[in-house]
């Protein structure tokens, strides 16, 4: 049985800027309910030119809006940037408009650099609260709030569900003491994928939330019709980010990418595609499903840094037909 395949949508601002990139992402949603993905889930991110979901509840809301049917969230909100009684509040909101279609994963990461932490007004302790955090929100979201006197309007007894996300195992055992679901961001940290799953499986603790573990595991993916068009893709996006990251937002030429990408520090990129499907609908399908095995996990949840609208939602419709997927029923 194929597992559940969803979306991480990166919201890629291109040459076409920013409100084109917003009507991708409800593009893709729209193609995506069609073809049988489980869900869509968007990123906090800040002061990052390259990408569109900062304010990433009012994004949902406007791909929900847009959508009738899958499954939508947040892959994640940084919480330690937030109030919880705000998340609670927003996405108290978003579930009450679109019952029983919101997701809320939930990071500790800033999402951010240390300057951009300030502009936030975020403290960089703040993340210590995280598991403190974690359980006020749930508290608001089952009408059992924690602070006497406080309630989530829109949110008391809304029970959106909640999803721990992580790159180490600091998540993993969270998580499993929690009971919450895992999802692991091996599409950009692969290192400790295998020593996180393991230890939220064998440390899991069933809750009201959840009765047995269940672990949604990142992958990259570029898929095109040929092998070459799915191989230039990823040197593009290569070269992309190691501008983005290695330069700073730097413009290079394909050879000094080339040229960085060799470099020490151009290995933080190349480790960073180390769990790919690349290449044509069979190929891709073979990788996943190997790398669910590796994974132990309940489903995927795919990435793509193809920045082009047309080739990003090219490739989505070529891994549905690869995988299978059905469109759910409603």
């Amino acid at each position: 049985m194929t597992l559940p395949i969803s979306i991480l949508d990166l919201a890629h601002i291109g040459e076409d800027g920013i409100a084109a990139s917003l009507h991708a992402s409800v593009e893709l949603a729209q193609a995506a309910e069609k073809w049988g993905y489980k869900r869509v889930w968007f990123a906090e991110h800040h002061n990052m030119p390259s990408i569109a979901s900062s304010a990433t509840s009012v994004l949902i809301a406007h791909v929900a809006a847009h959508t009738s049917t899958i499954r939508l969230g947040a892959g994640g909100i940084m919480l330690p940037n937030h109030s919880p009684l705000q998340i609670a509040e927003q996405f108290g909101t978003l579930e009450t408009l679109h019952p029983g279609r919101i997701d809320l994963g939930l990071g500790r990461a800033p999402g951010s650099d240390q300057n951009t932490m300030r502009a936030l007004r975020r403290d960089p302790s703040s993340s210590d609260s995280f598991p403190a955090d974690v359980q006020e929100l749930q508290a608001y979201f089952e009408g059992n709030t924690r602070i006497s006197g406080v309630n989530a309007y829109p949110g008391k007894d809304t029970h959106v569900p909640l999803y721990i996300l992580g790159s180490s195992l600091f998540g993993a055992r969270l998580a499993a003491a929690l009971g919450l679901p895992y999802s692991f961001a091996s599409h950009f940290a692969p290192q400790a994928l295998e020593d996180a799953v393991r230890i939220y499986r064998r440390e899991f603790k069933p809750s009201a939330a959840l009765a047995t573990p269940y672990v949604i595991a990142g992958v990259n993916a570029i898929v095109a019709d040929t092998q070459e068009e799915a191989d230039a893709l990823l040197l593009k996006a290569r070269r992309r980010m190691v501008g983005a990251l290695v330069g700073r937002g730097q413009t290079f030429s394909e050879a000094e990418s080339d040229l960085r990408l060799d470099s020490p520090a151009g290995q933080q990129v190349q480790n960073m595609f180390r769990y790919a499907a690349v290449g044509t609908p069979d190929t891709a399908r073979s990788y996943l499903d190997e790398f669910a095995v590796l994974a132990d996990a309940d489903e995927l949840i795919v990435a793509t840094q193809i920045t082009n609208p047309a080739a990003r939602i090219r490739s989505f419709e070529l891994l549905a037909g690869a995988m299978e997927l059905e469109v759910a029923r409603v």
